[in-house]
């Protein structure tokens, strides 16, 4: 772009042009960035080594009665962006299908806290207040 006129006004229409362009392909940017992160991770995955199972001792003693442990659901946050800057976050239940890109995994006691903020909603699907025992 050696080409450049050399009066202000032309420069000053190119570059608002320039300027345009770029604010309307931020969203495709934030899109492609989404989609770079989420491949990272499942390659990362995907070449982690495969977790290592503990050796029974012979014939299988050893291991005691079976006992089932009550799991409470874990919670994670998902921050979601636009072009006009950040939305409120989402909290969800850990299992949530509605999660988009690369949740955070958070306590019970971060998530109660973090749905008394007014920035922060919760999942209308998966209702993670009703978990936590929040009443509408």
């Amino acid at each position: 772009m050696n080409d450049l006129p050399p009066d202000p006004a032309r420069l000053r229409a190119i570059l608002e042009y320039l300027n345009r362009q770029v604010a309307d392909h931020e969203t495709v940017g934030i899109y492609l960035r989404l989609q770079r992160d989420a491949v990272q991770a499942a390659l990362a995955k995907a070449e982690a080594p495969p977790p290592r199972r503990p050796r029974l001792p012979k014939g299988g003693a050893g291991l005691g009665p079976t006992v089932r442990i009550s799991v409470r659901p874990t919670f994670v946050v998902q921050q979601k962006r636009s072009p006009r800057g950040p939305e409120p976050a989402i909290v969800h239940l850990g299992d949530c299908s509605m999660v988009e890109g690369t949740p955070h995994p958070i306590g019970e006691h971060d998530a109660r806290v973090s749905l008394t903020d007014p920035n922060v909603e919760a999942c209308a699907f998966c209702r993670p207040d009703t978990e936590l025992g929040f009443i509408d």
